[in-house]
């Protein structure tokens, strides 16, 4: 079966096949919608639209909370010719006013706890709607729906995601039909997506991975979409959901494995604590020989079987993920322990890599076959070259259009060539595995002129470490390194619990306790990284940071330069 030229005719085909199947829903079900009703209800919200003077190429505005809506809001936009794109719900008046302004956008749809920043941005609009009056919009009755929807062409614009903005202000990547379709085609070669797979879309949609990973792959595979709104709940909806295909940032990876490791320490069942320390014992043995290309022993094999059967099925059954046939991990790098952890117990988890501007996944190791600290092979249909400084250079046929209004921009990131310059630094193995080094412009060259990755010394003390959220090493142009350090406010209420001390992060922080934990991890990541990478000191700071704050953008990348800028002072403190 040929695959549609555009999302909107191969929404109009999925909804079709199975319209009594639920397409969206929210934990509980008590908001579904099956593909008839997620059909109708886009063309009625169309045709309002129309009637509200939305055209082909207008932009339409969308700051929500991962809710349906959002997909029968921009799919319907979709099935005019606009351009839906979303704004960060962490986004300030003064970010809400720069994007409506350089999108152009005269109409934005939001809910009540946002609009208040949306009138706040100054900014005047044609139409700012309220989510609750959805219902209450009238469809323009003369319009021709299909005929709008069928002269829609592959190289139409979907989205704009924006750039995070951390070097400055962000850019609106243009991705297309053509560029979406092409992408999702080549992630079906290893990472299929099945009608009726359940996925759940819980990271922001102003983020090219959930808006392909449970939008427009929905669209062309049909797949059941949970939406949860609060971040805070992911763990407890997967138990519901019990998602086939998922996809996580590192943090939350990182939780789950803090989450697990804090259950099994306070159960008081001693046995039980003994068996699950042998069965991760023989797990992480067993992963650690299929990294090193070791046959893994007939007896440790039989060890591990039986530690999965009696440990790691009933793990993977708590958390929901028992019934994953893969699972990503991307938008940063993940501590290699965090990844062993997870593919000692079973779950399946690959590391993948891409881009905004690659539309979303470039690489990405394959299922069964992950080499550890790598992002994988190239997807069918990618082209990778490493250039003379180290760049990855990439050439597909998913690359953006451009950068929206921004040609100068545009040509910079773009060769010539067709070469997206990627702005990452990384090797290429002689099994095409592509392992990234760091972000060109935030490699850490010390005052010896030795250069470094901070992420690879920040996961490193992560992995000692449970105790911390946020870690940033600071060395360029020093004659060492030092790193702030940030409590994750989940472990920092569990720590305080267990040693009967105040949970306020401005108190705990100092505590002589907390410090000598945060010292001894330090302690082991030092031990595991060269002299010239170590961390000499270290600052804990007094506060936790949130995503899309000062600290962190909403994907919960670190903003190094805003974090260089606001704790100059702690930071020259550490050097003097």
């Amino acid at each position: 079966m040929s695959t549609p030229d555009t999302l909107v005719a191969a929404f109009q085909a999925t909804a079709a096949h199975d319209p009594a199947a639920v397409a969206l829903r929210i934990p509980g079900g008590e908001v579904s919608y099956t593909w008839g009703q997620y059909a109708a209800e886009v063309e009625r919200l169309a045709r309002a639209l129309h009637g509200l003077g939305v055209r082909p190429g207008d932009t339409v505005a969308l700051m929500l909370a991962n809710r349906p809506e959002f997909h029968l809001l921009d799919t319907a936009a979709l099935h005019l010719g606009a351009i839906p794109f979303s704004i960060y719900n962490t986004s300030s008046p003064e970010q809400i006013a720069y994007l409506l302004g350089h999108a152009g956008a005269r109409i934005a749809v939001s809910e009540e706890q946002f609009l208040p920043r949306l009138r706040a941005s100054g900014l005047e609009l044609d139409h700012l709607l309220d989510v609750a009056d959805l219902d209450a919009l009238e469809p323009d009755p003369g319009f021709d729906f299909a005929a709008s929807w069928k002269a829609i062409e592959p190289d139409r614009v979907v989205t704009l995601i924006y750039t995070s903005g951390t070097t400055g202000p962000p850019k609106g990547v243009e991705i297309t039909h053509r560029t979406v379709l092409d992408n999702a085609v080549a992630l079906q070669h290893g990472y299929a997506v099945h009608r009726g797979d359940r996925i759940t879309s819980y990271l922001p949609s102003a983020h090219a991975v959930d808006r392909m990973a449970s939008h427009y792959l929905q669209m062309l595979y049909g797949t059941q979409v949970t939406s949860i709104a609060d971040l805070k709940t992911i763990t407890s909806a997967l138990t519901e959901v019990r998602p086939t295909v998922w996809a996580a940032v590192p943090r939350v990876w990182e939780k789950i494995k803090i989450g697990i490791e804090s259950l099994l320490a306070a159960s008081p069942d001693e046995e039980k604590r003994r068996a699950a320390a042998w069965a991760f014992e023989k797990g992480r043995a067993k992963v650690r020989l299929e990294q090193a290309g070791e046959e893994v022993p007939a007896e440790l094999a039989g060890e591990y079987e039986l530690a999965d059967q009696l440990v790691f099925t009933t793990i993977r059954t708590l958390l929901g993920l028992n019934e994953l046939r893969y699972a990503f991990s991307g938008a940063a790098a993940i501590a290699p322990a965090t990844l062993e952890f997870f593919l000692a117990m079973g779950v399946p988890v690959v590391e993948g890599w891409g881009m905004s501007e690659l539309t979303t996944v470039a690489t990405a190791n394959p299922v069964g076959r992950t080499k550890i600290g790598s992002v994988g092979v190239a997807l069918p249909g990618v082209e990778l070259r490493i250039a003379e400084d180290g760049e990855l250079l990439v050439k597909a046929s998913y690359v953006m259009k451009g950068y929206r209004g921004d040609p100068v921009k545009t040509a910079e990131a773009i060769d010539p060539d067709g070469w997206l310059h990627t702005g990452d630094v990384a090797t290429i193995d002689d099994d095409g595995y592509v392992t990234i080094v760091d972000r060109k412009k935030e490699l850490i060259i010390n005052a010896g002129g030795k250069n470094m990755s901070p992420t690879n010394i920040e996961n490193t003390i992560r992995s000692h470490t449970p105790l911390l959220g946020g870690i940033v090493v600071i060395g360029d142009n020093r004659p060492y390194n030092v790193a702030l350090l940030v409590l994750d406010p989940d472990a920092a209420a569990a720590f305080a619990a267990q040693h009967g001390l105040p949970d306020d992060p401005a108190v705990l922080s100092k505590e002589p306790t907390l410090q000598a934990v945060v010292q001894a991890g330090v302690d082991a990541a030092n031990a595991q990284l060269s002299r010239v990478e170590q961390i000499k000191k270290f600052a804990v700071l007094p506060g936790f940071w949130e995503p899309g704050g000062d600290e962190l953008t909403p994907t919960m990348k670190l903003r190094r330069r805003p974090i260089s800028e606001k704790y100059a002072t702690e930071i020259e403190a550490l050097y003097a």
